[in-house]
């Protein structure tokens, strides 16, 4: 979740270095990066209360997110409206995964998971408020950076 939330971030600090804050686009993005900023400062903070140590993938992630995040911002506002979709449609599953598996075995890291889960899907629904799917190739570009988040998620589990 950290290495998610971070790389979240990064695609948000990405695509406002392209439509600059002030933008309408750059508006609905920055109100996105500081629902992200709030959900990397949790886990920075449970990471350090529960001793957990990160992924050694973060500096790919920064790399990799920021990429994204200027590569679907200069793709135009279709885009990077598409890649949030992708991206949040696949965290916000991850977090109800994460939230049916605790039960009631830890009730504020649970509220912590369905709260994220929902913001999270409250981006996901501004992009498709913002013509993520009018994209050509809409179905690929999606599926391509949903296989990437999965891969990432993987990989962030494993090292």
């Amino acid at each position: 979740d950290h290495a998610g939330e971070y790389g979240a971030t990064k695609i948000y600090a990405g695509q406002l270095a392209v439509f600059g804050k002030k933008s309408k686009i750059g508006k609905t993005i920055k109100h996105m990066a500081d629902q992200e900023q709030e959900h990397i400062e949790t886990f920075d903070r449970l990471i350090v209360e529960q001793r957990v140590r990160p992924t050694i993938m973060m500096p790919i992630w920064n790399l990799a997110g920021y990429a994204l995040g200027v590569t679907t911002a200069l793709m135009g506002k279709k885009a990077a409206m598409a890649c949030t979709v992708a991206v949040e449609d696949v965290i916000g599953k991850h977090y109800e995964k994460q939230a049916k598996k605790l039960k009631n075995n830890d009730p504020p890291l649970k509220k912590i998971l369905l709260k994220f889960k929902k913001d999270e899907l409250e981006h996901h629904d501004i992009g498709l408020d913002n013509d993520a799917e009018q994209i050509i190739g809409y179905t690929i570009f999606s599926k391509l950076i949903k296989t990437g988040c999965k891969l990432a998620i993987e990989i962030s589990k494993k090292i």
